[in-house]
């Protein structure tokens, strides 16, 4: 099944939320957590997310490559100029269980900046 989300000023935990509920499949009758449900989630208008409090100001994103003195800090008010697909996909990642089937399920995620 295919679910297309206009994510047009909607908040971002919530949005992120919903959005792991359809991927796993949660929503079906005949769910079952070890099985990947193959909806797939089409979201549009990732640049017009909205977030609460002052997270665009003091939320950071990091990462690290593995070498020494390499952590890379970065707001979210330059990742979400830099791309707002990041962003979502880091939020609903977060979300999903954490074992082998997380990757296969984020393939099922199509993230749009606007409208298709």
């Amino acid at each position: 099944m295919e679910y297309k989300i206009n994510a047009e000023g909607k908040i971002l935990g919530r949005l992120a939320s919903e959005i792991v509920v359809l991927l796993r499949g949660k929503n079906s009758p005949n769910f079952s957590p070890n099985k990947i449900s193959g909806n797939k989630v089409i979201v549009y208008h990732t640049d017009r997310i909205r977030t609460t409090g002052k997270k665009l100001a003091q939320k950071l994103y990091r990462r690290h490559s593995g070498y020494i003195g390499n952590l890379r800090e970065e707001k979210m008010k330059d990742l979400m100029k830099r791309d707002s697909r990041l962003v979502m996909k880091h939020a609903v990642m977060g979300m999903l269980p954490k074992n082998k089937l997380r990757a296969k399920i984020i393939k099922n995620l199509i993230l749009h900046k606007e409208e298709i």
